[in-house]
């Protein structure tokens, strides 16, 4: 789920923070994973990695900390404008890519789905709207997601809302009211933890709110973590970074989820952005590092396409363990060929178009 800007930030006078880009990579997967088990798993005290959502939520401080980073020093030069501009290239062409991805899965899925039950006008509405990010949840068979067409979109949409608030607020606010923004939202996400029992919610109509609360939080959180240099020299690397983030999705999924959930965000992830700041990265993990972090969002936001697809193969086919063990495998590889393709004959291509263009005006 953030939603979200890569790390990798084409400006030769910034540093690389290729382990943040690995580590946004590798929660990416976590997100495609979890979303397979949460078809086999109704009861998500059963899914070994029930608390893969949380990805997003590590997605939203990311996003702050690399806002704050490539921008605070230039949005009074560049203007608004400008920077909308960049975040609308930046986002939007994979955002129209899982709108248009999402529809033809709607529409020819060969393992089910109802799409005679819906009228043409108002297919086309919801695939105008899952464009344009506007949320409507009005599609039952697909679960009545605010972007029915590709369900990750709720997290674009807080982004951008995110990303607003941060031209004309944020990127001017001083650090003592960022401060008392951030905890102010820590205390909101903890309520909406207690009410609902979980941070899963966001991405439904009764559950929209629960989107903000998310996106606040982690979002000045991670902002805060770069404009006070939170940033902490470690030796712990790439892989001792991404098994420390592997183990907040595979955390149990228990009744203390309103204690173990809040804890994870308000602290855990921030720390995970800082140590991954200050630590150095192996040589030979460098390719790997960079590849995970610009595939990370064609990943997010092509994959779900493919798992209405699933889940209504599993439904219907009830497949044994074995069975299910290579569809999830064989599908997260497809997956990363498909992202990868899309990235490289879509989204990099029409954003070199569009920064062209840009350029000349």
């Amino acid at each position: 789920m953030n939603t979200n800007p890569t790390i990798a930030i084409n400006l030769e006078t910034k540093k690389h923070f290729e382990i943040l880009d690995g580590l946004r990579g590798l929660a990416a997967i976590a997100v495609v994973i979890f979303h397979f088990m949460e078809w086999v798993y109704a009861d998500l005290s059963q899914n070994f990695i029930a608390h893969g959502f949380l990805a997003v939520d590590f997605f939203f401080c990311l996003s702050g900390f690399v806002i704050s980073y490539a921008y605070d020093d230039r949005i009074g030069k560049m203007g608004v404008l400008e920077f909308f501009k960049s975040r609308l290239i930046r986002l939007h062409p994979l955002v129209i890519a899982g709108s248009v991805l999402g529809l033809l899965t709607f529409l020819f899925d060969p393992f089910g789905g109802h799409p005679e039950l819906y009228s043409a006008g108002k297919i086309i509405l919801v695939f105008l709207c899952s464009m344009l990010l506007i949320p409507l949840p009005v599609i039952a068979d697909r679960g009545f997601n605010l972007f029915s067409f590709n369900a990750p979109s709720w997290s674009l949409f807080w982004e951008y809302v995110a990303n607003i608030v941060y031209a004309f607020v944020l990127c001017k606010l001083k650090r003592k009211y960022l401060l008392l923004l951030t905890i102010i939202s820590a205390v909101v996400i903890c309520f909406v933890c207690y009410r609902s029992g979980n941070l899963l919610g966001g991405w439904s109509g009764p559950t929209f709110w629960d989107g903000a609360a998310r996106i606040s939080y982690s979002f000045l959180a991670g902002l805060l973590i770069y404009r006070s240099q939170w940033i902490i020299k470690n030796k712990l690397g790439f892989i001792g970074l991404a098994v420390l983030l592997s183990l907040a999705f595979i955390m149990p999924y228990s009744k203390w989820n309103i204690v173990s959930e809040p804890l994870v965000v308000l602290f855990y992830f921030p720390l995970l952005i800082a140590l991954g700041a200050g630590t150095t990265l192996a040589p030979g993990l460098k390719k790997l590092c960079v590849f995970s972090g610009k595939i990370s969002y064609p990943l997010y936001m092509t994959h779900y396409a493919v798992l209405w697809m699933f889940g209504n193969y599993y439904t219907n086919h009830k497949p044994d363990t074995t069975q299910l063990t290579l569809i999830v495998i064989s599908g997260l590889c497809l997956l990363l060929g498909a992202a990868y393709l899309v990235m490289v004959f879509y989204d990099i291509p029409i954003r070199k178009y569009l920064n062209a263009r840009r350029n000349k005006n």
